[in-house]
């Protein structure tokens, strides 16, 4: 890049640093930024100055290799004619954020607006990898608008415990269940759940952190095969160098996220999501940065787009293998490649390299049939999530990636009614609620039972949490039933292998059908025709209502009472109601401040 280049277009930082309408001010902006040794040459030479947004830290482990990851990113700013100016973000650590990280996904985007609109900022590198950390970043680079780019921190290293893989998160679930039929102790527990993470990165899985990383790709706002790099691979600090230099670039291009983030683009990421086996987690977040991008996406094309889409996949949760294999094998371009052979997917859709969906996908065919399988040879024919409504909720999904023939046969099989169960329900308020009462002999819990979890939504929890995947009593589980059907108004997470119906809105807290629900009713979930009700006169319904909605916690914190004040349903994304209505706001410079 030659500086002539960079010259022809006035870029938004030169309102900071080089204003001769504003001298004072320009002073005023410069001045500070002289202490830690920075030139006012650099600055006021109309050179891109280019954010890092800055995820890593020690309390977001998944991501703090991208502390050092940054110093790629800086060097490939500064090879490209670029000025990096480096920041942190609001972390965002699933596993250990109570009462759950959902809380601070809105929390972040909102941090992360005020900082690319109101400082002076070309363009911004997002650096993501934990669950949360991706849809914030895209939430407020659609608000925003500055030319943005996205790079994934990558997954962990594969991991083994007693000569077997064992993927993050799913092998608490499995091992919850050992443990509860008492088929290991707790220090074997613990074992198995270290040994896989082996190294730094995020979940190795697919779930949430390495579905959205890989729907970012998908959506085109990272480098063709970023997002499954492992974490620890040389090719991740390529990358890193690489997305740097391409940052400078967008700026000069004047590509921006507004370019790219297309309905076309949303839909390839529905597809992508169904091909990968991807976390229902993905279902909330699409939805929020489509909404910030001013794409009308609606709940029941994750159905209309998705479903018939097969499994390709062979990554646990819902497969075999892990991050290691699935990348070696050609990582999300080689899923693309055969959706796009088989004409699934729109490839004109625009990328941030500058090139077209199907251009980025040239050449990458997948090199290991057993991890990522052909179109026509597939792991499961349709893998989508299935959408539902019925009087127990408006919507709710339902991952189809993860239904074991075991469960298929025992629920969803009985002649002339295939794909239709009924069951008694058995009603928790709760988490705390389950585990106290989850083993209680009184509540007659069978092969049968439909278990059900309400106050786990936006609003209950608050932030919704990934309670739904939960396990049957103990008794059950020593006689080899590992898993029942489970609904709720809460999350699952994106390594959990259980089919349930969950994100169901609107919830109970906000008055949904499953505020009214007692146990004992009868829910009948028919996947056919895609319903699920409670077998209760309407007459009886409107006598309950008279109890009023099921309590929930009060607000602990300043920050849960405005989420609740102001956050939508999973159905929409769980959005600041209204926060939508800003976009592109860096078209509008912000006042001066002096």
């Amino acid at each position: 890049m030659t500086d002539t280049k960079m010259t022809k277009r006035r870029l938004r930082s030169q309102d900071w640093f080089d204003n001769r309408d504003h001298v004072d001010m320009a002073a005023i902006y410069l001045e500070r930024f002289m202490n830690y040794g920075i030139t006012p040459e650099e600055l006021r030479s109309g050179k891109p100055v280019i954010g890092i947004a800055q995820s890593g830290s020690d309390l977001t482990p998944c991501n703090r290799h991208h502390v050092d990851l940054a110093r790629r990113v800086r060097d490939g700013i500064r090879d490209a004619g670029g000025i990096p100016i480096e920041f942190p973000t609001h972390p965002i650590f699933e596993n250990c954020k109570r009462p759950t990280a959902a809380l601070d996904r809105n929390l972040a985007y909102l941090g992360l607006v005020e900082i690319l609109y109101g400082y002076p900022l070309d363009g911004v590198v997002l650096t993501t990898g934990c669950d949360k950390t991706t849809p914030s970043a895209l939430m407020a680079a659609s608000t925003v608008d500055i030319p943005a780019i996205v790079l994934s921190g990558g997954p962990m290293l594969d991991g083994w415990h007693d000569g077997d893989l064992v993927g993050s998160g799913t092998v608490i679930w499995r091992s919850r269940r050992k443990l509860a039929a008492g088929a290991i102790d707790e220090e074997e527990f613990l074992q198995a759940a270290m040994d896989s993470a082996p190294s730094i990165g995020h979940c190795n899985t697919m779930g949430t952190a390495s579905t959205m990383n890989a729907l970012a790709e998908a959506l085109g706002m990272s480098l063709t095969g970023c997002a499954a790099i492992p974490a620890a691979y040389r090719e991740r600090g390529q990358i890193a160098y690489r997305t740097g230099r391409r940052a400078v670039e967008l700026v000069l291009e004047d590509i921006r996220p507004s370019h790219i983030l297309t309905r076309q683009a949303f839909l390839n990421a529905i597809r992508v999501n169904s091909a990968i086996g991807g976390s229902t987690n993905a279902q909330p977040h699409l939805m929020a940065m489509a909404k910030h991008a001013g794409v009308a996406l609606e709940p029941d094309d994750w159905q209309r787009y998705g479903y018939d889409i097969p499994l390709l996949a062979d990554v646990q949760p819902a497969g075999r293998f892990l991050g290691e294999r699935f990348h070696r094998a050609g990582g999300v371009p080689a899923i693309m490649r055969e959706l796009l052979g088989a004409g699934k997917l729109d490839g004109s859709c625009p990328t941030v390299t500058g090139r077209t969906m199907a251009q980025n996908l040239e050449g990458r065919a997948a090199s290991d049939r057993e991890a990522i399988r052909s179109y026509d040879a597939p792991l499961k024919e349709r893998a989508g999530f299935l959408v539902l409504k019925g009087n127990l909720f408006d919507f709710a999904i339902m991952k189809t990636s993860v239904i074991s023939e075991e469960f298929r046969q025992r629920y969803l099989s009985e002649p002339g009614r295939e794909g239709i169960f009924e069951g008694r329900a058995a009603v928790f308020d709760g988490s705390e609620d389950y585990h106290a009462r989850i083993n209680d002999p009184a509540l007659g819990i069978d092969e049968r039972t439909i278990l059900v979890i309400r106050g786990a939504g936006p609003l209950g929890w608050p932030g919704s949490a990934e309670v739904v995947n939960m396990q049957p009593p103990d008794h059950l589980l020593r006689r080899g039933v590992t898993s029942l059907p489970t609904i709720g108004d809460g999350r699952q997470s994106g390594t959990a292998d259980s089919p349930s119906i969950l994100n169901a809105s609107p919830e109970s807290a906000a008055g949904g059908g499953l505020a009214w629900l007692r146990t004992g009713d009868i829910i009948r979930i028919d996947l056919e025709h895609g319903r699920c009700d409670m077998l209760v006169a309407e007459e009886e319904i409107e006598k309950r209502k008279a109890d009023g909605i099921p309590a929930v916690p009060a607000d602990a914190t300043p920050w849960q009472r405005l989420y609740r004040r102001t956050v939508t349903q999973l159905s929409d994304g769980a959005v600041i109601d209204g926060a939508a209505d800003f976009r592109r706001i860096a078209e509008t410079p912000p006042r001066h401040n002096h």
